[in-house]
């Protein structure tokens, strides 16, 4: 089972940037320019790490003007099928309703189309059309706080 901290240091978040290096420059090409941006300092980063200890995973999250955006959910190729997408969206999702700021607020997420099921599994629900993002196919996908569903 994964274990999945917020990355407050440095180091901690110097492995997260690892996982999404080996995720998404080396393995599907996304041009590092476009997985690093201008959004890193303000995000919320969170690691997982195997039972060795070794990063694994990696997500993050902010708020936007539209509400609070997941952003960079990677699991090394060789850690997936182990609930390691599952153990850093229950982080995640416990972080967000802990901060003052983004509780209550819409929850949205544009994701790579074989992460739907696990998104669909935390209560998210595709919109719109499915769209290209870094030359990979995407669906942007929402969850609205209890009661406030459309």
């Amino acid at each position: 089972m994964a274990n999945v901290i917020k990355a407050l240091t440095a180091e901690q978040q110097e492995a997260a940037f690892a996982v999404r290096r080996a995720v998404f420059v080396d393995e599907q090409q996304v041009d590092r320019d476009l997985e690093f941006d201008e959004h890193e300092k303000e995000a919320s980063h969170f690691l997982a790490t195997d039972t060795n200890g070794l990063p694994c995973g990696a997500a993050r999250w902010r708020l936007t003007d539209n509400g609070v955006k997941l952003e960079r959910f990677a699991v090394l190729a060789t850690h997936r099928r182990q609930s390691i997408g599952s153990a850093m969206m229950k982080a995640v999702l416990q972080d967000i309703a802990a901060n003052e700021d983004s509780r209550n607020k819409r929850i949205y997420l544009h994701a790579q189309i074989d992460a739907i099921p696990l998104y669909k599994k935390f209560g998210f629900s595709p919109y719109g059309d499915e769209f290209m993002e870094a030359d990979i196919l995407h669906q942007a996908m929402e969850r609205f706080p209890s009661g406030d569903a459309p």
